[in-house]
């Protein structure tokens, strides 16, 4: 592959990372409208319904990723990348025709199968980035992820005057967009020679975690960032409730802090990953992101004044480090023909991360923050994030000070 067509080749990586985010993002400010019309059910059965739905998304995606992972490592990532792109657009544009309730589960099913893409998309980039620019690449998609979430929940309130499933036929516009574009400027990155047959005890989270155990080292280190990413949950999860709670903030001040941690974030990822890396080295640059995030985290969690959370979030911001050194760490210590599988049990330990992660903090803000509370203190999510984040930083360090096997020639 010359360089100019890995230049393309990325480029349409990055734009199926900024469409998936922007995908997922797009509908949340119609979701609510959509279920109360679909569902004939008040404003407070469509928050449980919708949680049951977010829920059953993550599940699928945790299911599916070593599936999708080992799918491309047998394969290729060109044609599962292409099927997922597929499922993609057809998905939102049957969610946007759906006539009740089991379909709109049905078609979070399918988008949850189809939001693995991720496995075989960061696999690709593995193999075509020399493992010293890895970081930078990553770095790079994880900006496309925080664009998405930043560009999607607008453009899904601007659509939203067409109705709440207008939105819906938006995403599968994009998608299939972009599905054409990747036929003419996406080569196949994985030669046959490196291909492996499938294993379907790899094939699903537990087996293909375990498969990885021969490579010393690696489990703690995917032990250590699922920690990371079970604490990471508490923005998403919990941020919302949390600044109503302690600030008394509405929905347009919520807002403006989510878009400005996204840009915060985008641009340490986007523009920093590669400098800082490239001279503290992956593992010393995601410990320090981690004990940034903690900090941060204690910082939240005791802050008096809403106006402070707009000097931190700055502060804060090279805790988005951690995402694109853990693929650049783990990708650097396992065989070119298993990245699929390593890249599906990542994406698979994010989803479980994403289940789990919201149910406890925001069970914890909630109890803290409710009537009859032993004390009244909004930030003790963020707390227990901090404690959580703790625990994968110290996890992460033993991991990665012990001897590893060198990995296995291809």
């Amino acid at each position: 592959m010359t360089e100019q067509e890995a230049k393309r080749a990325f480029a349409f990586i990055f734009c199926t990372r900024l469409i998936d985010s922007i995908g997922f993002g797009i509908i949340m400010p119609v979701l609510p409208t959509l279920l109360m019309e679909v569902g004939k059910m008040p404003l407070a059965e469509a928050a449980r319904t919708g949680g049951v739905l977010f829920v059953t998304y993550a599940l699928l995606q945790f299911l599916s990723g070593p599936l999708m992972g080992s799918l491309s490592d047998r394969f290729g990532r060109r044609p599962v990348i292409f099927v997922s792109l597929a499922a993609f657009a057809i998905d939102y544009a049957f969610m946007a025709l759906a006539p009740s309730i089991a379909f709109l589960f049905l078609g979070r099913a399918i988008a949850g199968v189809a939001g693995a893409v991720f496995a075989p998309a960061n696999a690709f980039v593995a193999d075509i980035t020399p493992p010293e620019r890895r970081a930078r690449a990553f770095g790079r998609l994880g900006a496309a992820f925080g664009v998405g979430f930043i560009v999607g929940p607008a453009l899904g309130g601007l659509v939203s005057d067409f109705g709440p499933r207008a939105p819906f036929l938006l995403a599968a516009v994009l998608a299939a967009v972009n599905l054409v574009f990747g036929f003419f400027v996406l080569p196949e990155s994985l030669p046959p020679e490196r291909r492996r047959p499938i294993s379907w005890v790899r094939s699903n989270p537990i087996g293909g975690l375990m498969a990885l155990g021969h490579y010393k080292g690696v489990l703690g280190i995917i032990l250590a960032f699922f920690i990371f990413q079970l604490a990471f949950n508490v923005y998403p999860g919990t941020w919302s409730y949390y600044a109503e709670a302690k600030f008394g903030w509405d929905g347009k001040m919520i807002g403006l802090s989510l878009m400005c941690s996204g840009v915060f974030m985008f641009l340490i990822q986007f523009l920093g990953t590669g400098w800082i890396a490239s001279r503290l080295g992956d593992v010393n640059t995601a410990m320090t992101a981690m004990a940034i995030s903690i900090a941060g985290c204690i910082a939240y969690a005791f802050i008096p004044y809403g106006w402070m959370v707009f000097f931190i979030q700055p502060l804060v911001s090279p805790q988005a480090l951690v995402f694109p050194t853990q693929n650049a760490i783990l990708s650097k210590r396992v065989a070119a023909n298993e990245q699929g599988a390593l890249q599906g049990t990542m994406g698979s330990m994010i989803s479980l991360g994403s289940v789990f992660g919201p149910l406890l903090l925001t069970q914890t803000l909630a109890r803290f923050t409710e009537p009859g509370a032993p004390i009244y203190f909004p930030g003790a999510a963020f707390l227990l994030a901090a404690v959580l984040m703790s625990v994968g930083l110290a996890t992460l360090a033993v991991a990665t000070q012990r001897q590893r096997r060198p990995v296995p020639a291809e």
